[in-house]
């Protein structure tokens, strides 16, 4: 066999039984992995910690923040059509409804007809204080987190609100907080309002990043 014929075959040899190796990237700093939780659980803000470039732990605290905004209990009243949604499987509301043209129904039939400041135990009617839909521009079904992120920070699509009071609307707000007391048997949304409204703040501190249009939470 010819000199070259040889090295060529050790070289396939090598290739067959060790496979290529690619020497880690010197520069590149490995990605800090997030505890598993259960689906009903929001992660602590202790476990984003161990994410040291803020920009990533921003985008990280949004992925999770959106565990909760594209849950039923959040999603189902940020629809992109005129009607609102209701159950786990976003099915449309029932009896037949519109959002009107304040997001608070048809005049004659508004959302403050059925729904009260409360939930209805008895009837199993749902209910909050300020009971409406979000507006079409809020709307969630169907959109990445990416989309989200961007949409919540723009006073043009969020209700002209400041990051300040995107804040304080997702920590405290009385409609948001059904989220986690939905009453009846519906699941409700992942964490508490308390834990979520943390990540919110957290999101913002670290510069309001946006995670990439293919991550998910």
């Amino acid at each position: 066999m010819q000199p070259t014929l040889r090295v060529m075959a050790s070289l396939l040899v090598l290739l067959t039984v060790g496979g290529c190796r690619r020497e880690p990237d010197a520069g590149a700093a490995p990605k800090a992995a997030l505890p598993e939780v259960a689906p009903n659980a929001l992660r602590s803000l202790q476990d984003f910690a161990a994410i040291e470039s803020p920009a990533e732990r921003s985008k990280a605290l949004f992925l999770e923040a959106s565990r909760v905004l594209l849950h039923p209990r959040c999603a189902n009243c940020h629809p992109s059509g005129d009607v609102p949604l209701q159950g786990m499987d976003g099915q449309p509301h029932y009896p037949p409804v519109v959002r009107g043209p304040e997001d608070k129904g048809a005049v004659g039939l508004e959302c403050t007809s059925c729904h009260q400041d409360r939930n209805l135990a008895h009837a199993r009617v749902p209910g909050a204080p300020n009971w409406h839909l979000a507006p079409k521009e809020m709307a969630w079904v169907g959109k990445s987190p990416r989309h989200i992120c961007e949409q919540m920070k723009d006073p043009a699509r969020n209700g002209g609100k400041t990051l300040a009071q995107i804040v304080e609307h997702n920590a405290h707000d009385e409609l948001v907080a059904w989220g986690w007391k939905p009453g009846a048997d519906r699941v409700p949304a992942p964490g508490t309002q308390e834990q979520f409204g943390a990540i919110i703040a957290a999101w913002v501190e670290t510069g309001a990043e946006c995670p990439n249009e293919e991550a998910r939470p």
